[in-house]
């Protein structure tokens, strides 16, 4: 297996290198490359079936790679679940959200970082629930988005507000890198705007912000580089503010490549 070698640099946020991936006879990912500076937002194109949910969720943790490297602030490391992604200060908004409907807004927020309750009542593993539940609404205002109650479950929220609380627990613990696949799919102008505005207050964080969307025209607006994936390749790498629409469709259609890959 080669040697694969992350770029030393201490303003890399993430980096895959050459990572390539099969499913059976589908190989759906080949050595594809995408790196992630601090205070960046990038957004991932391609049609559907190009990669780029693969390529997050092996940066996320989620799947492992098959062969290439993931380095994470400039250090190659291993992830070999989504723990040791949060462990690391990454991240993840999924396009399925990944919330667990019978529990309350402010337990989703802190799933994985329960708060419990000093002296006695942690020793018995007592959460603190009121302490969550305000911290969770904070979270959440400061979003702009006020859901009313964190002790709601998340079960009674509509899609807009589920939304709101995977972006929210996100937001809350990431400390290097926010990834989000999709965000803004089936979001109202209102949300979509907010979900915006958090990458935006993501990068001013200092965190690397990597964004798979279709939705190209909001990707323009927003990130500083659209990377584009085409059959589990990464065939173009653009400036946002030296491309448009056009170009990025021929990349996506193999009709031209372009950028610094």
């Amino acid at each position: 297996m080669p040697n694969y070698q992350c770029a030393p640099m201490s303003d890399i946020a993430i980096q895959a290198v050459d990572i390539s991936k099969d499913f059976g006879h589908i190989r759906a990912l080949q050595s594809a490359s995408v790196t992630v500076h601090k205070g960046e937002i990038v957004a991932l194109v391609g049609d559907n079936g190009a990669g780029k949910s693969t390529l997050m969720k092996i940066m996320s943790g989620a799947e492992l790679p098959d062969r290439g490297e993931i380095g994470v602030d400039g250090q190659p490391t291993r992830l070999l679940s989504v723990r040791d992604a949060h462990a690391l200060g990454i991240e993840t908004v999924y396009q399925d959200l990944a919330l667990a409907p019978h529990l309350t807004v402010a337990q989703n927020v802190f799933l994985g970082h329960e708060v419990v309750l000093p002296k006695i009542g942690g020793k018995l593993g007592l959460l603190a629930k009121q302490e969550m539940a305000r911290d969770a609404a904070d979270a959440l205002q400061a979003l702009g988005i006020g859901i009313g109650d964190a002790k709601v479950r998340v079960s009674e929220l509509s899609g807009g507000q589920r939304q709101a609380v995977a972006i929210a627990r996100a937001m809350k613990w990431a400390r290097s890198v926010l990834l989000m696949d999709e965000p803004t799919a089936a979001l109202g102008v209102r949300q979509t705007a907010i979900v915006l505005q958090t990458m935006r207050t993501a990068a001013k964080r200092g965190l690397g912000v990597l964004v798979v969307s279709h939705d190209m025209p909001h990707m323009l607006n927003v990130a500083n580089r659209i990377v584009v994936m085409r059959h589990g390749r990464v065939v173009a790498n653009f400036a946002a503010d030296e491309t448009d629409i056009q170009t990025i469709a021929a990349a996506m259609l193999g009709s031209t490549t372009s950028g610094d890959l």
